[in-house]
């Protein structure tokens, strides 16, 4: 009984092995939507025996799925108000609309937008106006496109809502917002300045306006941007109410999902009051049609994929092997992490690929002193894997909004022009992660 015990077992890690390399083979490829691949192995997982369907439920963070359709909801609605355009215009004009002034001002909105809201949300709104502005300046625009891309991954590294990873991360460590803010934020600071000097060796020096051209600029009316001033000033409220809910969560007692839930729910409230029924449920629809659920069913399917193969015993042993290659070193471990997080990520969506190393990290816990030796590790992770995306074009979603509404104003951005100039950028933010690390923890 006991040998057919340990050959089952055998036979479940190689195929939990087998399905998850499929499915991270398969979702690279894009051929298939990524939230069927990962719906479609999760299925397998249960109906091969793997896990059963009540062990697969209980895999499901529905703290990370909460805190992002609650966040979602209230960028849905917050889009309406043209809060993200008028910041655009205001930022040109800020500089007298001089180039580089304009692409540094477009960056730091991005960032710190990025750092609170959905980062693929900001560029979405946030590149058409570029888009315009450059056109009225007669400069090219592939450089700030660029810097936005770069910009909107770094902010968003910066807190524990302005990124997928940080959002996982923070839901299976416990670690609040503030914690995320306090220990990141000062590196991405850094990051986010080193960043802008190559931008501006390579292409800032070279970017010339006329007077005529900056004074069509200077004639936007960011005011004209803003749609619904009523609606902004609920948005901006109830956003201002969310923030200090992460800020407090923990002395209120609550996740991060009942905070974006509730905040949402206030939203709608707000934006629906004195509505007729029939009103309140065309602009509910409107604002649910407005969450990406691709996304989230692409991570229901990858939770339960990952927790599939993590109860063979298969990730422990992954934990075991980089232990080992570390010699059990917890200062050559987080530079390892965060090393293989940011070059893995560059080149595979990092979503999957947090998903997999949070369960594997977890299992290092009694090799360094429990749950709070893994913190500078946690860090690594989710600097690696956020500032990573930045590597390529297909690194992170963001990345490739910014590349179709470029190739859609026939300024298409190429992978491999990109990744020439991105993937030395993006080492040069991980080697600064890495001095950070080493100087604040050990």
């Amino acid at each position: 009984m006991h040998g057919l015990e340990k050959v089952t077992s055998a036979s479940s890690m190689w195929i939990a092995a087998i399905l998850f390399t499929l499915t991270y083979g398969v979702v690279m490829s894009e051929k298939i939507n990524r939230a069927i691949v990962a719906l479609l192995t999760a299925s397998l997982m249960i109906i091969l025996g793997i896990i059963s369907q009540e062990t697969a439920i209980k895999g499901i963070d529905f703290n990370t799925i909460g805190l992002l359709i609650g966040m979602m909801v209230i960028v849905a609605i917050t889009r309406q108000s043209g809060i993200f355009q008028y910041l655009a215009i205001w930022s040109a004009k800020k500089v007298n609309a001089n180039p580089w002034g304009i692409l540094v001002m477009i960056s730091l909105v991005t960032a710190a937008t990025s750092a609170f809201l959905d980062n693929v949300t900001t560029v979405l709104l946030v590149v058409p106006v570029t888009l315009l502005i450059t056109e009225e300046l007669n400069v090219q625009p592939y450089p700030y496109l660029f810097a936005m891309i770069f910009s909107s991954n770094i902010g968003g590294t910066a807190t524990m809502i302005g990124d997928p990873p940080n959002i996982m991360i923070g839901s299976a460590t416990g670690l609040t917002f503030n914690d995320f803010a306090y220990h990141l934020t000062p590196v991405i600071l850094i990051v986010m300045i080193t960043t802008l000097l190559p931008i501006y060796l390579i292409w800032g020096k070279h970017l010339k306006a006329t007077s005529d051209a900056r004074q069509k600029v200077m004639k936007f009316n960011e005011f004209e941007a803003i749609k619904d001033s009523r609606l902004l000033i609920q948005c901006l409220f109830v956003i201002s109410m969310v923030v200090l809910g992460f800020a407090f969560s923990k002395a209120l007692q609550l996740e991060a999902a009942t905070i974006a839930i509730f905040g949402a729910a206030v939203l709608l409230i707000l934006t629906n009051f004195g509505h007729t029924s029939e009103s309140q449920s065309k602009h509910i629809l409107a604002a649910f049609n407005e969450v990406e659920w691709i996304t989230i069913f692409f991570f229901i399917g990858l939770f339960i994929v990952v927790h599939g193969i993590d109860s063979t015993g298969l990730l422990k042993l992954i934990a075991d092997e980089m232990i080992a290659m570390t010699n059990g070193d917890l200062n050559a471990t987080t530079v390892a992490v965060l090393w293989s997080s940011a070059i893995l990520s560059a080149i595979i969506d990092n979503i999957p690929f947090v998903a997999t190393m949070i369960p594997i990290i977890k299992t290092m816990a009694p090799n360094f002193g429990g749950q709070d030796g893994l913190l500078p590790i946690w860090w690594a992770l989710a600097l690696g894997a956020c500032l990573g995306g930045n590597g390529t074009l297909i690194g992170a979603s963001a990345n490739l909004v910014v590349a179709g509404f470029a190739e859609r104003a026939g300024k298409p951005i190429h992978f491999i022009r990109y990744t020439i100039v991105a993937f030395p950028i993006m080492l040069t933010s991980i080697f600064i992660c890495t001095y950070y690390l080493e100087w604040r923890y050990f």
